[in-house]
């Protein structure tokens, strides 16, 4: 097979030209929508011309989920993103041929658990050898990856182990605001006390970092508060701004870093809603999910940030209830590819 094309787009300031970025697709749960939302999203129009998408699942899928959703296109088995070739209405498919040919659609399946785990897997492989500068994720299927065995939370773990990062962030990205969280699946008290200076400067810096990657070069980053109205000077509170918050601030400022605040968190999406901000640091899961959640989560996205490469997924779980029936709506993972090759860095020269 030929090697991939050297197409080129442009950064968002229409100046300096950059190759386009390999993406690896991962199918996730093979019983759930993922196979029916990854192949209209890779033939979508505006997708080849943003990056180069290579799935990591299996063929026989796809090809079940393109019947099921009336598309005609080729699958194409390749054994590297540089066997792959990237024209319209072609897939490309690192095939591990991991699934039953008559696996049942929206039932909850220990041998589709197993292969979601392995295409991330491969995945992540294929970052660490920098044969793609990101990674692309349909939905897993929490409850079958750990009956195969796969004892992880979800995506962001996973990808942390299998890459030997420590600390990632969540960032959720939406049209009108984009939120990175420093604490994210644990109880509230559990936040709180997780919270410290280091924890809060290491996510904005990892929220500059991707920022600036999108094409921003100086975002402004409004950080918010633990308490109401940001703790209103001690009355709410025992002082937990000044002692986890203000501290990272200074030395962030000291580095140039436009990180505002502590901001009482109403406030702060209220402004980052109508363009004061350009990144929102939320303290935890809800103060940061709520908001997104009413200000544009139909058009959402779930970014992993400190990874070696860019992770973004879709804002949606694997919809067992129509899963197999062809009515999944592939706009955010069409959105959620967008934001990769957005978000990634150009391919190294080989």
């Amino acid at each position: 097979m030929n090697a991939a094309p050297t197409a080129a787009t442009t950064d968002r300031t229409g100046a300096t030209p950059r190759a386009l970025p390999v993406i690896a697709v991962t199918m996730g749960d093979g019983a759930g929508i993922g196979p029916e939302v990854v192949v209209p999203a890779l033939l979508h129009p505006n997708t080849l011309r943003d990056c180069r998408p290579v799935v990591v699942g299996d063929a026989e899928r796809l090809r079940q989920a393109a019947r099921l959703v009336g598309v005609d296109c080729t699958i194409v088995p390749v054994e590297s993103p540089a066997q792959a070739e990237f024209t319209p209405g072609r897939v490309n498919v690192i095939d591990l041929a991991l699934l039953p040919a008559d696996l049942p659609w929206g039932k909850l399946s220990p041998k589709a658990g197993d292969a979601a785990y392995h295409y991330v897997r491969v995945a992540a492989e294929l970052a660490m050898r920098g044969d793609v500068q990101g990674i692309c994720t349909a939905p897993l299927n929490k409850e079958a990856l750990h009956a195969a065995g796969h004892l992880y939370p979800g995506h962001t773990e996973l990808l942390a182990h299998l890459t030997g990062v420590e600390e990632v962030s969540m960032m959720l990205s939406t049209p009108k605001v984009k939120v990175i969280h420093v604490t994210t699946h644990i109880g509230l008290i559990d936040a709180v006390n997780r919270i410290e200076p280091g924890l809060v400067e290491r996510t904005v810096r990892r929220g500059h970092e991707a920022m600036v990657r999108a094409g921003v070069p100086q975002p402004r980053i409004g950080v918010c508060g633990i308490n109401p109205h940001a703790g209103e000077n001690g009355l709410f509170g025992y002082g937990e701004e000044d002692e986890k918050i203000v501290p990272a601030l200074e030395v962030l400022r000291a580095d140039g870093i436009d990180a505002r605040g502590p901001l009482p968190a109403d406030t702060a999406f209220f402004l980052a809603s109508r363009g004061d901000y350009d990144l929102i640091v939320a303290m935890y899961h809800d103060q940061g999910h709520g908001p997104v959640k009413v200000l544009g989560i139909e058009a959402g996205v779930n970014l992993t940030v400190g990874l070696p490469v860019i992770r973004t997924s879709v804002d949606h779980g694997t919809a067992f209830d129509i899963a197999g029936t062809g009515r999944a709506d592939a706009g955010s993972m069409v959105e959620a590819l967008r934001q990769a090759a957005e978000m990634s860095t150009a391919p190294a020269a080989r």
